[in-house]
């Protein structure tokens, strides 16, 4: 782990490159659009290279922020989603014209490993983050035999950056164990002005069908076969019959919508909701189901929290970090949906616990702030302000091809199995 150094009062020039951002919707786009807008009221100047997400998809007007959009192309079954095709000469040419202080990579896709072969060839500092877990991703979806090579990958990857950032101390000590180094603990914060459990609506309560005595168990995030869906499916049905009034709404849609309608007829899908709208449907609920065991973190965790609900997740993640149980929520063990179940359907008997939870969930969150998170930010760059990065010996046409596993496996495309089968191998031999 790297050692605390004093934050820089310098104003940085930072070039900041990632494949998702908003307007798409999911955890490391709303986080590191939290983090851009936190640099830039520090007064950082921040040139963000990105791929343009559509029509819709407009430059920020914002002083200090310069948005540099590259070529991208649909996700296989998100076809809403766009992965950045390889632009290393363009990015070396933007970066010889402008120098940036700092070349900070969120994603490790293609855009991301063109970014890492520019930043060496001109020898930049570089810090990257650790935001998916990749590599577990390939069992969800039939390519279990991928997890080796993508996370050699990956390892590959970041092991070529002056720092990492993880989320987790948990993360940080597995990816340890992995044979990843310069690992850094950076938290995500929560803003808990838009999470406030005083956006309560009973109107909303009321459309999903429920009373104000109903439990309204709640889920947020993508509906993708990653997340342990079939879990929060078998808790709920536990609850229902204890609780016949419950009412399970679900937040966000992909590919496992369908089949998630088909087994759950009487469920509320409320497709994907933004800003104060999500803000309303997370404070209407009243008890939290997160089975997700593939997370870095969960963004969701720490918003359902602020919103004032009560949590029931694996002791993984976010929830191991923020979660103390029986204190401010309740913790399965990983892997463990049996004790899942019995402790939701534990919990839906309580309502006085599910109310004092609900109390503590939300007191634990005001120590989340962003601002402080955006220091430690800093402080990774301060430590990497003096380049020891070697020239770069990454060949352009690696760029096109290596990086692209990492996206195309995680939403099961048809990859060329014996391309991704010599590409791992090719990543295993450079590490």
């Amino acid at each position: 782990m790297a050692s605390e150094v004093p934050v820089t009062n310098r104003r940085l020039r930072l070039a900041i490159v990632t494949e998702t951002y908003p307007p798409e919707v999911n955890g490391v786009a709303h986080t590191i659009a939290k983090v851009v807008e936190g640099l830039s009221r520090a007064g950082h100047e921040i040139t963000l290279v990105r791929p343009s997400q559509g029509e819709a998809d407009v430059k920020s007007p914002s002083p200090g922020l310069r948005e540099v959009f590259v070529t991208g192309v649909p996700i296989p079954k998100y076809g809403q989603l766009k992965m950045g095709l390889p632009a290393m000469n363009r990015l070396t040419r933007l970066w010889r014209a402008q120098r940036p202080d700092v070349v900070h990579i969120v994603t490790e896709g293609p855009l991301g490993l063109s970014a890492l072969a520019a930043a060496r060839r001109l020898v930049l500092p570089v810090a990257s983050e650790f935001r998916t877990n990749f590599h577990t991703y390939s069992a969800h979806y039939g390519v279990g035999w991928l997890e080796r090579p993508i996370m050699a990958y990956l390892r590959w990857f970041h092991n070529r950056t002056g720092c990492t950032m993880v989320p987790t101390r948990a993360l940080a000590e597995e990816l340890t164990a992995k044979g990843l180094t310069n690992l850094r603990v950076v938290a995500r914060g929560v803003d808990t002005r838009q999470f406030d459990p005083t956006k309560r609506c009973n109107t909303l309560r009321q459309s999903w069908g429920a009373t104000p005595d109903s439990l309204v168990v709640l889920y947020v995030g993508r509906l993708a076969e990653e997340k342990n869906l079939p879990v929060l499916l078998a808790a709920f049905e536990r609850i229902r019959q204890l609780r016949p009034d419950s009412k399970l709404v679900l937040v966000g849609n992909g590919p496992a919508r369908a089949d998630l309608e088909r087994r759950c007829p009487h469920a509320v899908f409320a497709g994907i909701r933004k800003g104060e709208e999500l803000a309303r449907h997370y404070a209407s609920g009243d008890l939290f189901l997160f089975p997700s065991l593939t997370e870095t973190f969960g963004n969701v965790t720490p918003e359902a929290m602020a919103s004032g609900l009560a949590v029931v997740a694996f002791n993984h993640a976010a929830a191991s970090e923020l979660v103390q149980a029986g204190a401010n929520g309740v913790l399965a063990k990983p892997g463990d949906a049996s004790q899942f179940c019995d402790l939701a359907a534990r919990l839906a008997t309580q309502p006085s616990e599910i109310t004092r939870l609900r109390q503590q969930a939300r007191a634990t969150t005001l120590r989340l702030g962003w601002p402080g998170i955006i220091q430690e930010i800093e402080q990774v760059y301060a430590q990497l302000e003096q380049p020891t990065a070697q020239p770069a010996r990454l060949r352009p046409e690696q760029t096109a091809s290596t990086a692209a596993v990492v996206t195309r496996t995680t939403h099961p495309a048809k990859a060329p199995v014996g391309a991704v089968a010599a590409i791992g191998r090719e990543v295993e031999l450079h590490w």
